[in-house]
């Protein structure tokens, strides 16, 4: 009996991982930098390269992953819906969008969902929801409408987003930029509460900026733009599509302060690493502006992903999840209290998600990344000596403290 062949073209059967990395170079645009390892299977925590070499993740997709590589429920999910039916576009119904658009707006404690694919997406659509909101409902004049946004903010790279980022690197090059944003300091009440004037639509910030290297704001801070929304007549838009989702110990980053945004934007861990599914939910009278023509993606709450997320809300409605991570951040936090001073100049953590300042004298952010990566554990630098954990939720203890063991000796032995 013939033995079975992989679904895999023959050249890459054969081909090493450095093979592959120099066969990328003249085919694929150089607009990331990935560190020098080629996944080609995982499973729960844990990937592995070409060559067999296994990796703990500890980066979970920057959160699109945070059920673990190949969840079994989600799997079974997308494999049933694959069987049956997997795109109409929105010009026709389909039997899986009701269902998940009201499990997501039950887990949410909000009322509308408008479905997108990709976080930029979601963020798009809500810049486009509040402007239509402040001239039909706010009464601002047409085409004078503003946003305030948080610097070092990361919202995604279209050329809108770069519009309103502090960040030179997404920035430069792609001007002209869109109009219509007021840049603050993060975690700046004062400043913020002086950028809104009668022309604000809405004030857009994540809980917790994670690209700027989980960047955790005062407490109180959240209830603060909560208050000075509600105050002025504007929105408040938040983006959890990193933080959200279970990712800090709560089904959303905005719960640690009770607050409830009139936007909230999911993406990520939503398509559980599956398929690219987002979200704008929010309060009816707000999404209500949108009418037929307006707004919408062919792919947006496709059949398969509407599949998908219901199976991921299914998950989170358990709180097993939330629990898992405010649990095991315990672990993550007192892991890296002990390595201050010892290669660790300071850390910013909750529920599963650090920022960690790494001393520049033993190295850079991307240096000590390789170095885990020699120690079979990824993760991923940001802003110099920064790097970023933010493992799948479904990690044991063991392993996080196999990981942080790891890191304390790269830290001692240098890069």
């Amino acid at each position: 009996m013939t033995a079975p062949v992989r679904a895999t073209a023959p050249t890459d059967a054969v081909r090493s991982s450095e093979e592959l990395i120099r066969a990328e170079g003249p085919v694929l645009a150089h607009n990331y930098h990935p560190l020098p390892v080629v996944v080609a299977h995982a499973e729960g925590t844990w990937v592995e390269d070409v060559e067999g070499r296994r990796y703990l993740d500890m980066l979970a997709g920057y959160s699109a992953l945070n059920f673990g590589h190949r969840n079994p429920v989600l799997i079974e999910a997308a494999h049933r819906q694959l069987d049956r039916l997997t795109l109409t576009s929105r010009a026709f119904h389909n039997d899986q969008l009701a269902g998940f658009a009201e499990s997501l707006a039950a887990l949410t404690g909000l009322d509308m969902v408008l479905p997108m694919n990709t976080g930029a997406e979601a963020v798009e659509s809500a810049v486009k929801v509040a402007r239509k909101w402040a001239y039909e409902v706010k009464g601002v004049e047409p085409d004078r409408a503003t946003i305030v946004v948080a610097a070092d903010n990361f919202h995604g790279r279209t050329t809108t987003i770069v519009s309103f980022s502090t960040d030179e690197t997404a920035r430069s090059g792609f001007g002209p930029f869109t109009p219509g944003f007021r840049v603050v300091p993060y975690n700046d009440l004062a400043a913020l509460e002086a950028a809104i004037d009668e022309t604000t639509a809405a004030v857009l910030i994540e809980p917790i900026q994670g690209e700027a290297g989980v960047i955790i704001p005062d407490d109180g801070y959240l209830a603060g733009v909560r208050e000075l929304t509600r105050r002025a007549g504007c929105l408040f838009v938040a983006d959890e599509i990193q933080s959200g989702l279970g990712r800090t110990g709560t089904t959303l980053a905005v719960e640690h302060e009770a607050v409830v945004p009139d936007l909230l934007l999911l993406g990520k861990a939503l398509g559980g690493g599956i398929v690219p599914v987002s979200a704008v939910v929010g309060r009816r009278d707000v999404l209500s502006v949108l009418r037929p023509g307006e707004h919408g993606s062919t792919f947006g709450g496709n059949p398969l992903a509407a599949a998908v997320g219901s199976a991921v809300v299914g998950l989170l409605e358990t709180g097993e999840y939330q629990r898992r991570a405010a649990e095991l951040g315990v672990v993550l936090r007192d892991g890296l209290t002990a390595l201050v001073g010892r290669g660790v100049e300071g850390f910013r953590s909750r529920g599963l998600w650090a920022g960690v300042d790494i001393d520049p004298s033993i190295g850079t952010g991307r240096e000590i990344s390789q170095g885990l990566m020699d120690e079979g554990i990824l993760v991923k630098d940001t802003h110099g000596s920064t790097i970023r954990l933010a493992p799948p939720l479904t990690i044991t203890a063991e392993e996080l403290r196999s990981a942080l063991g790891s890191l304390e000796k790269v830290l001692t032995q240098g890069v």
